[in-house]
């Protein structure tokens, strides 16, 4: 390819205030090749989705994907963390400003339950995620978007009773809750009627947080096993 053709590739880009011309064409063409394999990793799958695709869609040339991105599971990780950062903030926004914790762990789990749903982030992240990036960093990657907004919700139910649960207590009750999340993702994900598996998610982790509440409200004594050993 000429460098008059190449040139005409070269995706246009708005000033960005305290960016040089070349870091807001490397900030476009990275974003742009991003959107364009989000796109076609969502219709085509990650096995049937080449690199060729990916950059004549975004319109930029192979050298330029290489120069950002080591190959297609480097770059299907980047469209993996966006739509996991997201969802993640879309779950967020759902939750502030809700006073109740109870209500605020349903009303998160709602959320959540929505963003299973969708049809992107259960190809991407929930059908191709655990092949592409190996389970161990899949859940890594989900963790380190997703397990700061579940610590934050069930430490606010703990705090609701008179127990006197240390930080490592509290992180092993989220984590639990995490695991019981990512499982009922998977099966909402993975059903034919996404919406029947969604609402018994629902109806089983709310009676399991109704049960939590009323040890809570009845005062019922819970004890770290491991306790002070100062």
């Amino acid at each position: 390819m000429s460098k008059s053709a190449a040139k005409r590739l070269l995706p246009k880009v708005p000033d960005l205030p305290g960016a040089s011309r070349r870091q807001q064409y490397s900030q476009s063409t990275k974003r742009a090749l991003v959107e364009a394999a989000l796109e076609q990793f969502s219709e085509r799958g990650y096995a049937a989705t080449s690199l060729d695709a990916i950059v004549a869609q975004a319109a930029v040339t192979k050298g330029a994907l290489y120069h950002h991105f080591t190959g297609k599971q480097a770059l299907f990780e980047a469209v993996f963390e966006r739509i996991e950062s997201e969802a993640a903030a879309d779950i967020a926004a759902s939750v502030k400003g809700v006073k109740d914790p109870w209500e605020k762990s349903l009303v998160g789990l709602r959320a959540f339950l929505e963003v299973v749903q969708q049809p992107t982030y259960r190809r991407i992240v929930m059908q191709e995620g655990p092949a592409v990036l190996g389970y161990e960093r899949f859940r890594e990657q989900e963790e380190r978007t997703s397990f700061a907004i579940v610590l934050d919700v069930v430490h606010g139910v703990l705090a609701t009773g008179a127990w006197e649960l240390d930080q490592p207590m509290v992180e092993t009750f989220s984590r639990i809750f995490f695991g019981a999340l990512a499982s009922a993702g998977e099966s909402v994900s993975g059903a034919e009627d996404a919406e029947a598996a969604s609402a018994r998610v629902e109806a089983a982790i709310g009676f399991l947080l109704l049960g939590l509440r009323k040890l809570i409200d009845d005062g019922v004594a819970f004890a770290d096993p491991v306790g002070d050993k100062s």
